[in-house]
């Protein structure tokens, strides 16, 4: 079978900007990354070759920031493995870029790049020197905090490399370096062929060598100072950084010889492999997910949506109690990360996540683990909002991801049948509509009319959640629209189970009437021809079109009447459908924002007002083919979303995009519920089509 695979051919004159816009994304299954740009220099301060996810409280440490590559040929070498003769200075090349403050960019390799590629997970360079042609892939093992750095020399010969290890003890999302370029803030001890940089302030220790071949290391240490992070300029933030290397590793190889810097926080026994062997179990894990699947979902679109999916599923790197705990009761705990590069595990994310990422994979173990694991953290009745990063205690304010557990599970149900995990969750999920019933935390609990109120002061409770300091932006408060959807859903999903498990219905079946009821008598706005987003808000109704309303008619359980199916589809088609998703906001509106873009406060302003988000094609394609019955036009509007597997991060789905032509990719350039609704999409209107 063909690998999943993008390729870029290059040439010296081409743009370097493509390359400077385009990124990379490996990570290793803990919810550690390695990230970059095709063209070699950081652009963010998330960029770097390694960057581990370690128990609580660390979380997510940018350990290796950035790698410089130097490229030997037509040498005599001394003993340090430097050029020596005449000319010297015509036969080296430096592969690694950096862009300093001022816009200068210091690096050649895109001189001599020849192709970039992505192989499975794995990016891929590929370098003509001359005669020469060199190979460069990073290679994260599944489970393990490391990174194998590999390069190949594919013709010509010898080559010396000299690979120079910038190191950093920075949590992420702490401020970049402050450190004085005088001070050194780790120190490195040696023994043998085995280096660990130890931080100054203690914590985890680094270790770096190099593998099948030690090579030698030159102690040599260097400051680059004012490091520019374009990106995080743009954002708003802090963009400037000092990095510190002690020295570097040089190595002479040949056709019949690659080698690769490792860098890891394992033990050194588990970095014996070498990179060859670390490849090949790479390809083979990720080939046995491709044949899980459907034959027709084995190549195309889907297979690299399959592959893209397996960077979310993660074990809880940060919170190792629960691996222990769901082993002592015969499962493997697992999660799903949100996004790369900032987000950790989110309870609305995941439950919206899981059909696309899991079950559309065959991966239905790890739903079932994603679902026993969030079921032992519901409290009060209410599912995790999420966890914040390096902490094992979870935050609460969500009112719509515990709704959205009920459609996971009859998803997860549906599929594989398994009746003893429903029996095992049904007294949480009783739990969680007793706790409705009477009210909980936030504001969150059922009204008179049957419908869920939610609302807390201060807090952004549904999923249009932005908030700078005390300004709330959406904050929604009332009976918003979609939460109706998902209550109504949640109890006749418990009437059906209910059933199934041998147990009365009535109840439920009846909270449900009411709730369609009133829903049915009190949300159909008119005047516009669609359905308010929120009522009996702090200003009353809200005649704000959005594309919450869809859910009313995409879940199992519709809420709406039919009659209004079809007008409130044609209405968000016409204001608020874009070849990349829906628009979180009618373009009419006062508060509309067509771009996102400039410092925290004027991109958290326009986060909801209007910018668009892929994951809610899912959704408006599952109203789609309900309404319409020409289901085979369903899939052209998931084609921009296709074209965009070449654009930002190759081979996955942004977070958001520009609410307006070009629509330009923004947040997150790693999303789950982008991948999984796009996937799930792909996947049910094929179903459609046999």
């Amino acid at each position: 079978m063909a690998e999943p695979v993008f390729v870029f051919p290059w040439k010296p004159d081409n743009d370097p900007n493509f390359l400077l816009s385009r990124e990379w994304l490996v990570t290793n299954g803990l919810g550690g990354y390695a990230s970059g740009t095709l063209l070699g220099v950081p652009t963010r301060r998330y960029h770097g070759a390694f960057t581990p996810n370690l128990p609580a409280p660390l979380g997510r440490i940018v350990m290796m920031p950035q790698i410089d590559e130097e490229i030997q040929w037509g040498y005599d070498s001394d003993s340090r493995g430097r050029l020596a003769g005449e000319h010297s200075e015509n036969r080296t090349v430096h592969l690694g870029g950096t862009e300093f403050e001022g816009g200068k960019i210091e690096g050649e390799g895109h001189l001599f790049l020849k192709e970039f590629r992505r192989e499975w997970q794995t990016p891929v360079w590929v370098f003509e020197i001359d005669n020469h042609i060199l190979e460069k892939r990073v290679i994260m093992p599944h489970g393990q905090n490391t990174v194998y750095v590999d390069y190949r020399l594919l013709k010509g010969g010898p080559i010396r490399l000299n690979l120079r290890p910038y190191i950093s003890f920075r949590g992420h999302d702490e401020p970049l370096s402050l450190e004085d370029p005088t001070k050194w803030p780790f120190t490195v001890t040696i023994t043998e062929d085995q280096y660990e940089a130890h931080p100054s302030k203690g914590g985890p220790v680094l270790k770096l060598c190099m593998r099948p071949y030690h090579g030698v290391f030159v102690a040599e240490r260097r400051v680059i100072k004012n490091v520019l992070y374009r990106v995080e300029r743009e954002r708003g933030y802090e963009h400037t950084d000092n990095l510190f290397s002690p020295g570097y590793f040089t190595v002479e190889i040949t056709p019949e010889k690659s080698v690769a810097l490792v860098g890891s926080t394992e033990s050194w026994d588990a970095l014996e492999p070498a990179p060859d062997s670390i490849l090949e179990a790479e390809r083979q894990r990720l080939q046995s997910l491709l044949d899980r699947v459907p034959r027709s979902a084995q190549t195309g679109t889907a297979a690299q949506l399959i592959i893209a999916a397996e960077q979310f599923v993660i074990f809880p790197g940060t919170r190792p109690e629960e691996r222990v705990l769901a082993r002592a009761s015969g499962n493997e705990a697992r999660t799903i990360v949100a996004g790369y590069h900032w987000f950790t595990d989110w309870g609305r994310d995941t439950m919206i996540s899981l059909e696309g990422l899991t079950l559309c994979t065959g991966r239905h173990q790890e739903a079932k683990e994603i679902l026993r694991t969030f079921s032992h953290y519901v409290k009060d009745g209410l599912l995790p909002n999420h966890f914040p990063e390096g902490e094992r205690t979870a935050l609460y304010n969500t009112v719509d991801a515990t709704l959205w557990y009920f459609h996971a599970i009859d998803r997860y149900y549906q599929t594989t049948g398994d009746i003893e995990t429903l029996k095992a969750l049904y007294p949480v999920l009783k739990s969680i509509i007793e706790h409705h019933i009477r009210g909980t935390d936030f504001g969150i609990g059922m009204d008179k009319d049957g419908l869920i109120m939610a609302g807390a002061e201060g807090f952004q409770l549904t999923w249009m959640d932005a908030k700078v300091g005390d300004w709330v932006i959406t904050p929604r408060r009332g009976k918003p629209v979609e939460i109706q959807a998902l209550w109504y859903n949640a109890l006749r999903l418990m009437a059906v189970w209910a059933e199934d498990l041998g147990e009365s219905s009535d109840e439920f079946l009846s909270l449900a009437k009411h709730a369609y009821d009133s829903f049915n008598s009190r949300f159909w706005f008119e005047r516009g021809g669609y359905l308010f987003d929120v009522i009996d808000g702090e200003n009353g109704d809200d005649t704000s079109l959005r594309p919450n309303q869809i859910f009313s008619m995409s879940l199992r359980f519709p809420i709406l009447i039919e009659k209004f199916w079809r007008p409130v589809l044609d209405v968000v088609v016409k204001n608020l459908l874009t070849p990349v998703g829906l628009r979180s906001l009618a373009p009419r509106s006062k508060d509309y924002y067509p771009r996102y873009y400039g410092d925290r406060r004027h991109r958290d302003a326009a986060y909801h007002q209007g910018t668009v988000w892929p994951w809610l094609i899912g959704n408006f394609l599952d109203a789609w083919r309900r309404v319409y019955p020409d289901r085979k036009n369903a899939r052209t509007f998931l084609q921009g979303l296709e074209e965009h597997l070449r654009d930002a991060c190759i081979g996955t789905i942004s977070e958001i995009f520009d609410a307006e032509s070009p629509y330009t990719p923004r947040g997150c350039i790693a999303q789950a519920w982008s991948v999984a609704e796009v996937l799930r999409a792909i996947v049910a209107i094929g179903s459609d089509d046999k």
